[in-house]
């Protein structure tokens, strides 16, 4: 009887350890914003719509000894389409964090330029690339 009662007692400490660990934790202001930002980017781009839909469609069936690809209307995106625009946004969020940290280096001109430029560089390329995949897809469901 007395081991169990010390058991308990210990859980109960150990359980009231652990919640005023939890709750007095102080993540970084680093973690935080990253945390966020990643969570934004991952909204942004439907990635609730593409853990939904990939479950309810496969991507792709293997059978008869050959690769069966799914493809839902134009409307809609498969998976690769969302991870795809989850990373072109990443890149652009990139890009901005670059350009944002070239102002750091004011009494440096050069690195302060060629940090600017590099970030401005990879939020185009996103930009680009985002649009490219839009017209593409719109241009073929207006073609057919």
């Amino acid at each position: 009887m007395g081991r169990i009662k010390r058991k308990i007692s210990s859980l109960s400490y150990y359980l009231q350890k652990t919640y005023w660990k939890i709750s007095t934790a102080k993540p970084s202001l680093l973690i935080t914003s990253i945390t966020i930002v990643g969570l934004a980017v991952f909204l942004l781009a439907g990635g609730i719509f593409s853990v939904l839909e990939s479950i309810k469609y496969p991507v792709a069936l293997y059978t008869g000894g050959r690769f069966l690809f799914f493809y839902p209307s134009l409307n809609e995106q498969i998976l690769s389409e969302g991870v795809l625009v989850t990373m072109l946004y990443a890149l652009g969020v990139t890009g901005l964090a670059i350009m944002y940290q070239s102002t750091k280096y004011a009494y440096k001109p050069r690195q302060a330029y060629l940090t600017l430029f590099l970030g401005v560089s990879l939020f185009l390329i996103a930009y680009a690339l985002i649009e490219y995949l839009l017209t593409s897809k719109l241009t073929f469901r207006f073609q057919t």
